[in-house]
């Protein structure tokens, strides 16, 4: 009886062997399971409780004294870290070279866990070309579900919020930090809708041509909130922002911009390309 058990625990353990070989060569012969999976980029920007850091970055002029195959090799470096960390972050390139002398580019950088965010920029710069980079600003905030636009008192807005629809793809990008004085926070909270309904009147005329994305930030950075635009009307982004300067809440803010952060939305094949010539 016990030699009969051994030899029937014996082959059972050769199943179980036999099943685990058999799904590591399927993995093996697919790939499928042997790559990362890439977050989903249009689910992670539209989840709240998001992370998301901007990161800004000026190149060394000494990176202009490199050879051409250096600098392709230290690309395709940073490609590759990209690639590595596909599964946990989105990743989000802008340049800004031509249109700000303190950065060369920035990146936004989005998931679940700031940790993420983290190990992405940390594993960034350590690559050849991160050696070469200065961290000139970081922003942190998370995303939220909306707090004012749901009061009733701003129900008539609301329809017109929802309906607005920009055009796409868009071009242009600018980036906003602000930081409230304590007077606002020590605000009731329906006198803050009452200015915040104030605020948003000045936005809706130009929902169809300016993508607004917020970020809150307070306890996580020295700001409160970080606003992010997308447009390809400059133009109108400058009226926007002229008519929100007008209103009551403005009072409010200690900090607006400084820095405010305009760039170009670019592929990071196209960024790196550019920064290599």
């Amino acid at each position: 009886m016990f030699k009969k058990t051994i030899a029937l625990i014996g082959i059972q353990l050769l199943f179980v062997i036999f099943l685990i070989n058999g799904v590591n060569s399927a993995e093996m012969k697919s790939g499928e399971m042997m790559a990362p999976m890439m977050i989903d980029k249009a689910k992670i920007l539209a989840d709240t409780g998001v992370f998301g850091t901007f990161a800004m970055f000026k190149l060394d002029h000494a990176w202009n004294q490199l050879d051409s195959m250096t600098k392709q090799k230290a690309a395709q470096e940073v490609k590759d870290v990209f690639t590595a960390h596909q599964n946990r972050v989105a990743v989000d390139t802008y340049l800004t070279r031509g249109l700000s002398e303190k950065t060369d580019f920035f990146l936004r950088i989005h998931s679940y866990e700031l940790i993420n965010n983290q190990n992405f920029i940390t594993d960034l710069m350590a690559t050849t070309m991160g050696k070469y980079l200065t961290n000139t600003d970081t922003f942190v905030g998370i995303t939220k579900a909306l707090n004012y636009a749901t009061k009733p008192e701003m129900a008539d807005q609301l329809p017109i919020l929802k309906a607005g629809k920009p055009e796409s793809p868009r071009q242009y990008v600018i980036v906003i930090p602000t930081r409230k004085d304590s007077k606002w926070w020590n605000t009731p909270v329906d006198g803050r809708t009452r200015m915040i309904k104030e605020h948003t009147a000045p936005t809706l005329a130009f929902l169809n041509t300016v993508q607004r994305k917020l970020y809150h930030s307070t306890g996580l950075d020295d700001l409160d909130f970080i606003t992010y635009f997308e447009t390809n009307r400059l133009d109108n982004f400058n009226n926007l922002v002229i008519g929100l300067r007008t209103v009551e809440e403005d009072n409010h803010n200690k900090q607006y911009g400084s820095p405010t952060v305009l760039g170009t939305i670019r592929s990071l094949d196209e960024i790196l390309a550019i920064l290599s010539k």
